[in-house]
């Protein structure tokens, strides 16, 4: 019984990591579409980045690829924002320029080659291999029991909560008021001299950094990253989450992410039980189907999402 109530325990804490860690990146999306319009379907590639930044930071010493500094993990998850930041400055100041689907086809190949490039960049990535022993905070203290697992979750927790209060406050003030007008019309907020893509600009960059912060967090939870952990359907989750959570409400981007991951976990450990082993790699697209069904359901009755955006306020 009491190995029973440590398993259960224990996937408990692993399941709320892992929710948080997609509450992040739905915030840093939140942030992009719910408030400023901007079709970003590349979130798997600036997860990556920050991921192996981190990992390329805070490793140790590894003769077989670049990197392996063995800095403090702080250093990692700040380096794998200021990267991720920086490279959606780069891959904005062009790809911003382009409307709607353009900028969905922009986003969704840079994610695609940079996912291409994790995989055949062995001398800086690990290729195929992944990358190993990328530390885990705390662990000196606490070991990798069931405490250190605690621990994070409480530290991811708090990230999470920063996070949102810090979002609320930027977007509760003129700068996100004129990222709504500028979701609403463009043309028009741009009339009232404000420099909307400059807004734009800044929007997308913020919500990268918050989605490189998700993919340190995960590496750092995890210990190993591999390119496969940031295929496309990585995009497609947090997409989901958004949407049935409400878009522009970032309540309803952590609530969201909670209950898409549920659904995502829920549907696998059943087909796990129900589907004999030598069929289950098919019936792994049914987890796809489970989150296709929810968002149906969603949009028929509440299409603005769970929470949806409030007129006033973004709480």
């Amino acid at each position: 019984m009491l190995d029973l109530l440590g398993g259960l325990s224990a996937y408990l804490v692993f399941f709320a990591v892992i929710a948080l860690y997609y509450a992040l990146v739905t915030l840093g999306l939140n942030l992009q579409w719910g408030f400023t319009g901007l079709f970003n379907v590349g979130v798997a590639g600036f997860v990556l980045v920050g991921a192996y930044t981190t990992g390329i930071l805070t490793t140790p010493d590894d003769p077989g690829r670049i990197g392996g500094f063995g800095l403090p993990v702080p250093v990692g998850m700040l380096g794998a924002m200021l990267m991720a930041g920086f490279f959606a400055l780069l891959v904005g100041i062009p790809a911003l320029r382009l409307r709607h689907d353009y900028l969905a086809i922009t986003t969704f190949g840079i994610a695609v080659t940079l996912q291409l490039l994790a995989l055949n960049l062995q001398v800086l990535t690990g290729g195929p291999f992944g990358m190993n022993f990328i530390p885990r905070p705390f662990q000196d203290t606490l070991g990798s029991g069931q405490a250190w697992n605690i621990l994070y979750l409480l530290f991811v927790a708090i990230l999470v909560l920063l996070v949102w209060r810090g979002f609320a406050a930027l977007t509760d003030s003129p700068w996100g008021r004129v990222l709504r007008a500028i979701r609403e019309d463009e043309t028009a907020a741009s009339a009232l001299g404000k420099h909307a893509f400059r807004f734009r600009l800044e929007a997308f960059v913020i919500g990268a950094m918050v989605m490189g912060l998700a993919g340190a967090v995960y590496a750092h939870f995890i210990g190993f990253v591999a390119p496969e952990d940031f295929l496309p359907i990585l995009t497609f989750q947090v997409w989901a989450m958004l949407v049935v959570g409400g878009s522009g409400s970032h309540k309803g981007a952590i609530t969201g992410a909670v209950l898409v991951w549920a659904i995502w976990t829920g549907s696998g450990a059943l087909l796990d039980q129900l589907v004999p082993p030598e069929s289950k790699a098919q019936a792994a697209a049914l987890q796809v189907a489970a989150i296709g069904m929810a968002l149906c359901i969603v949009l028929l009755f509440r299409p603005q999402g769970l929470l949806g955006a409030r007129t006033r306020g973004s709480v």
